[in-house]
């Protein structure tokens, strides 16, 4: 039915109160667990002191965190001041010595960003990222899609399979605190952005993409490391666009855009001190003695923050590329946004390049059951390789590549007669009411199938058995009550969404004659 369906107000108020209360209820739950076991012998390596005047400790557990905002803070925030510093003045001085700065502008990017990542990871590294460019452009020239894929995906699996990760590793050697990290980000976006290079080559009728463009685009500092992916056909049109004007206000989005993530910054700070959410999912025997709710609202709480994690930093990283007249891949949806695995990703980028040259390409419409099952086959098994083969990645590849093949079984049985004839005869409003309690459903099979990829599979297992089994009928029923308000919620910010982004139409007057005056 149409996503413009309406409910009325007060049952959204309803949906409101009951979600708003939940979730206090269950925060309570989480902060009395918190304050009550921060002295345990498993939380001693992960909850440091934090907030002495106030008597708080701090959940430390995640190391990105901890890495983006102490060892690797300075790093990147002189990288990317010099990179915008660096291109500012080159706009100054271009005109004054006679050259076009819009037109070289790509290349005054790549430039810095060569040596940035010359000077941080040394010459070996450097060689290591080249010869990865030289065999992409080696065989984009040859102009065949399979043998693009062959090469990268190989090149990929040779700095994420042993024994040739090891290998490689050993390469790069130095006292850089942050030499490993660096190492793996570099290359593997390296790879994949080869990868869009020659694959967007091989839609080029006439002549070829030079070597230079693939320096350009891989070396764009602000991407280099930790991304998004920008595919290369976007890249190359967007830097190499001559016209640059700023839209209206543009600028001052910009600084509020970097002002909000510093303050969504301050705002975990403020909540790691208070709810351990990272550490209590490591401490099996504390996770056994909590109630139904707090185990739901720990694994809910994890994906939250994880989306929020992914959104500062690519935030952080969008906000420099805005500056560059670049128009960068969007920050993941929410999971509380999401009640479909087909919008599931915590990595746009990412999910854009798999959609273009994968899922997209060979599934199509996506209205094929068996197309669809080989395009989401072939998606997950390179997001396995992307994320590096281990048991919690296959099983994760699995239950993820399942429910979003399911999706389209159950949609593919519901739309046949007599339920599609039932539909259309119940109303839109019945119809999205009994289509939220699917969708809440299909919300908590998303949670559960993400979280054992950021705890443990031992985790996500408890919290299924529990909600799922154990906790029947009370804890599941009033969890999935809970869920569907949450979803109703979603389903009318979309509808508002939709009826901005495309009007109803006015109703004639009088069954379409016009009134006389």
């Amino acid at each position: 039915m149409g996503i413009k369906a309406a409910l009325p107000k007060y049952e959204l108020y309803l949906y409101t109160a009951v979600l708003s209360m939940a979730l206090i209820w269950a925060g309570s739950w989480i902060s009395e667990a918190s304050s009550e076991n921060v002295n345990r012998k498993v939380f001693k390596g992960s909850v440091k002191p934090g907030w002495h005047y106030f008597g708080r400790k701090m959940d430390v557990a995640d190391f990105e965190w901890v890495m983006w905002f102490s060892t690797f803070r300075n790093h990147i925030l002189f990288a990317l001041c010099g990179h915008v510093i660096f291109a500012k003045i080159f706009t100054l001085l271009s005109p004054k010595i006679g050259i076009d700065g819009c037109k070289h502008r790509s290349l005054v990017f790549g430039v810095y960003g060569g040596l940035a990542v010359l000077v941080t990871m040394g010459w070996t590294f450097m060689s290591l990222v080249l010869s990865h460019c030289i065999i992409m452009y080696s065989v984009a020239m040859v102009k065949r899609k399979w043998m693009c894929f062959l090469a990268g995906l190989a090149t990929l699996a040779s700095i994420k399979l042993e024994p040739y990760k090891s290998w490689q590793e050993g390469l790069v050697t130095g006292s850089f605190d942050l030499q490993d990290i660096l190492f793996y980000g570099g290359c593997g976006f390296s790879i994949i952005r080869g990868m869009s290079f020659a694959l967007e080559n091989c839609e080029k009728k006439d002549g070829n993409f030079t070597f230079a463009d693939l320096l350009k685009y891989n070396f764009y500092l602000p991407f280099f490391f930790f991304g998004p992916i920008m595919t290369f056909d976007r890249f190359h049109a967007q830097v190499n666009n001559t016209k640059l004007i700023r839209k209206e206000r543009e600028m001052w989005n910009i600084t509020i855009q970097a002002l909000l993530h510093l303050g969504v910054i301050l705002i975990v700070d403020v909540f790691f001190h208070y709810l351990y959410i990272l550490t209590i999912p490591s401490d099996m025997k504390l996770v056994r003695q909590l109630s139904d709710w707090s185990l739901a609202g720990l694994a809910y709480s994890n994906l939250v923050y994880d989306w929020v994690k992914a959104a500062v930093m690519f935030g952080v990283i969008n906000t420099v590329s805005r500056l560059d007249h670049l128009d960068p891949p969007q920050p993941p949806k929410c999971i509380t946004m999401l009640y479909v695995f087909a919008e599931t990703h915590f990595d746009r980028g990412i999910n854009d390049w798999l959609c273009k040259y994968v899922y997209d390409y060979i599934g199509e419409n996506h209205d094929k059951i068996f197309k669809e099952l080989l395009a989401t086959f072939c998606t997950f098994a390179i997001t396995t390789l992307w994320l590096g083969p281990c048991e919690v990645v296959y099983i994760w590849s699995f239950f993820n590549c399942f429910g979003l093949n399911f999706e389209l079984w159950v949609a593919k049985f519901f739309s046949l007669p007599p339920f599609s004839t039932i539909e259309r005869a119940m109303g839109e409003a019945m119809s999205r009411r009994i289509r939220g309690v699917f969708n809440a459903a299909n919300f908590w099979a998303i949670v559960l199938y993400n979280v054992l990829s950021l705890n443990s599979l031992e985790f996500a297992k408890l919290v299924g058995r529990r909600l799922i089994f154990k906790g029947f009928p009370m804890s599941s029923l009033s969890v999935l009550l809970v869920t569907y308000c949450g979803v109703q919620l979603v389903k009318e910010r979309e509808r508002k969404q939709a009826l901005l982004d495309d009007p109803e139409p006015v109703k004639p007057v009088d069954g379409g004659k016009e009134k006389a005056e």
